[in-house]
Parts: structure tokens; sequence; C-alpha cells
């Protein structure tokens, strides 16, 4: 076999241009059996920062197209058992960087998958773990674990695996790099939403950094969850509100909305638009009636389980709005800000008031109505608090409940 330094040259390369960890993996695999390293297969893992992932694994076959990318959440029960039968985990657990088996042979058949993969006919296995000093660790994300396979009848040499060793640092480095944009477009997403996101990691993240936009502006709430949060213990709140948040923002992110806050029991979104307010109006509409398909099922699975249920209410309105950074040099918020903002929310309030579920602003239910996506219904004028003047408000047709 030919020295695999050079392929160190390409992973740098792959790397510094942004390739992902399963381009990198399969890059590094086809280049090494050109090499002369006899790999059936291959496969690394990385523990992530997701908010339902532990970790990722890319395992790669010479036989195979891609490599398969698996996503693996907390490893408990079951999960937790395979992984500490695991030769891998042998590996962590006992501090080395370097594990053999010689599957022909019998070795390491104790160790989850290594018998079956020499049922396979595979011959030789080699483990190994690219450890992070303790400052380059990120949450549980402190290595990179790596596996090798052949099934070459007198399977790796002592120069396969030295050579495997020495190249792996680059691979395993490349594969971070890639792992920790990943977390950063994960992160930013997660806590900013989507566009948010989109717009911070571009570069907006200077304080009052800000453009003016038109959106249909949306802002929910939950019916009487102060009461609720009154009688109930806080276990079971924390669950009530992950439960409602998870269909409020379902509905809107299906529906090309974007979700900027997340205040106790309230949201605030928006469906920006340039052109025309059509497709951001139907878009929010659309998920209005999903919503309510959502929180149906959800309030059945919830008194099915004798856990408390309720009705999300919420205020559409339309207008022009500023969208950036506020905040000081320290703690910034990318938000919305302005006057269409505050009566949003105002709107959203009065449901009580109007025994709705749903209330539009007049401008909003015009653009509806313009587009033709919804048939708006008046329920009166209302004042508004903060706002000079009574505003006439509107609902959707859907009977008494609104």
């Amino acid at each position: 076999m030919t020295s695999l330094s050079p392929i160190a040259d390409w992973i740098v390369a792959a790397g510094l241009a942004g390739e992902g960890e399963g381009a990198l993996l399969d890059g590094f695999c086809r280049r090494a059996v050109a090499a002369g390293l006899p790999l059936a297969r291959g496969g690394v893992i990385v523990d992530t920062l997701h908010p339902i992932h532990e970790g990722r694994a890319f395992r790669w076959r010479r036989d195979a197209g891609e490599p398969e990318l698996i996503e693996y959440g907390p490893t408990e029960g079951d999960a937790a058992a395979s992984w500490r039968a695991s030769a891998l985990y042998h590996l962590w657990e006992t501090g080395g960087s370097l594990f053999h088996a010689r599957l022909a042979a019998g070795e390491g058949h104790g160790f989850t998958n290594l018998a079956g993969w020499a049922a396979e006919g595979l011959t030789d296995y080699v483990a190994l773990i690219n450890r992070f000093a303790r400052e380059g660790a990120i949450g549980e994300m402190d290595c990179v674990y790596s596996y090798w396979i052949t099934d070459r009848p007198d399977g790796f040499t002592d120069a396969d695996i030295e050579q495997l060793a020495k190249v792996m640092p680059s691979l395993a480095l490349a594969v971070k790099c890639a792992s920790l944009t990943r977390i950063a477009e994960t992160l930013a997403e997660t806590y900013l939403g989507r566009d948010p996101a989109r717009q911070v990691l571009a570069g907006r993240i200077g304080r009052g950094a800000a453009e003016r936009i038109n959106a249909v502006l949306w802002s929910s709430d939950l019916r009487g969850f102060t009461h609720i949060a009154d009688t109930s213990p806080p276990r079971n709140i924390m669950a009530l509100l992950n439960d409602y948040a998870e269909v409020v923002i379902t509905a809107i992110h299906d529906h090309g909305g974007d979700v900027l806050k997340l205040i106790g029991d309230g949201i605030l979104a928006i469906f920006p638009y340039a052109d025309g307010p059509d497709s951001a109006c139907a878009g929010a509409i659309a998920a209005e009636a999903a919503l309510r398909q959502h929180v149906v099922r959800l309030n059945e699975n919830r008194a099915a389980k004798d856990l408390p249920t309720t009705e999300i209410y919420l205020g559409l309105h339309i207008g022009e709005v500023f969208y950036g950074n506020i905040g000081s040099r320290e703690r910034l918020d990318f938000t919305v800000i302005g006057p269409a903002v505050n009566e949003a929310a105002r709107i959203a309030a009065m449901c009580r008031s109007a025994e709705r579920n749903v209330l539009l602003s007049a401008d909003f239910a015009a653009a509806v109505a313009a587009a033709g996506v919804a048939t708006p219904v008046s329920v009166g004028r209302y004042a508004l608090r903060g706002v000079a003047r009574p505003q006439e408000l509107f609902t959707l047709d859907r009977g008494p409940a609104g």
C-alpha cells in the first residue's frame, strides 16, 4: 500500500471548502482504497448539540453509494446497553486510542456487531478515537470515533493500521469543523428562528442593523394559562407549554412563517412578503386552519391522560415593521418592532372579550378578502390598549367559537 499522507492534503482542502461529514468520509474511503488500503466498510461517529439528536453516525460501504447517515437520540435503555457493549465504548472507557480485533480469528466477538460482521465474511476491525482537549469540547462532543473493517483474507497489515492512525487526526479535525458549522446553524435556528438565524450567520450582527419589511404578524397565547399555571405542578406546566408550542410552531413553519419569540405562553411570528401580501396572507390563514386541527388532536390525547387542556387564541395583523438587531452591545435580539407589532398583540388579547379564538385587524381582513383566501366577518369595534381610536375587528366564519 502506498502512503495515505497525500490524502491528508485532500482532507484539509475539502474541510476548508465546507464539505459535510458524509462527503469527507466518502472521499477519504475511496481515495484510501485507490491507494491500496483494503477497506470494505468504515464509519465516523461524533456527538452534537441538538434539541433532539445526541449525535450523528456516518457509515460507508465499498459496495454502496453515499454514506448512510444515522442521527441518534439519548443513549438510554436498550440503546445504552448496546453502546456499553460496543468496542468503541470499551476504547473510550479504558482511555485508549486504538482497538484492533481480527474477526476471522474470533477476536472481539463479545462486542456489539463484531460477531455479526465476522459472520458476513469481514475479517479485521480497527477502531480509533481522536479526543479533543477539554477547551475544544462542545457539550458531549469531545472526540471523533471511527472504525474501519476489511474483508481481505489476511486482514489489515501493521502498516495499514499505522497509516490509518496517522491520517485520522486530519479527518477528525475536518469532521469536527463540519459538525461545529452544523451546530452553529442548529443552535441559531433553534433559539433565534429560521430566517433570523440565516441573517445572523450571514453577518448581520451589528446593533441597530435593521430593515423595513412588510409582513403578516401572528400573535398567539394560550387561553386560561394563568389559571392552569396556578393549579398545576411546575413539571406539568413545562410539558403543557412544550405540547402547545409544538403545534403552533409546526403550523407556522409548515406554511412559510418564521417564529421570532416565545414569551411564556405567547408566540410572535411573521409571514414576510415583498411584492404583495397574497401569499403571506394565504400562508397565515392556512397555518391557522392547520393549528386548529393540531389542537383538536392534542387536546384529545391530553384529555385521555387526564392532563389539562386549553385553546389557542390568535391575533393576525399586517403592516410595515423594522426587522433586525435591537439591544445592548453585549445582548442583542433579532426581532421586529413597530406599532403593527403592538397592535397584533393587542388584537390577540381581545379574543377573550370578543369570545373568539381568532381575530383579524381590518387591514388583514381587507388583504385576505382581496386575495380570496378567506371571508372575514366583522365582530364590531373595540378599543385597543395603546391605540388611539377603536378598531373594527374581524374573525373567520367558523361558527360561534370563531
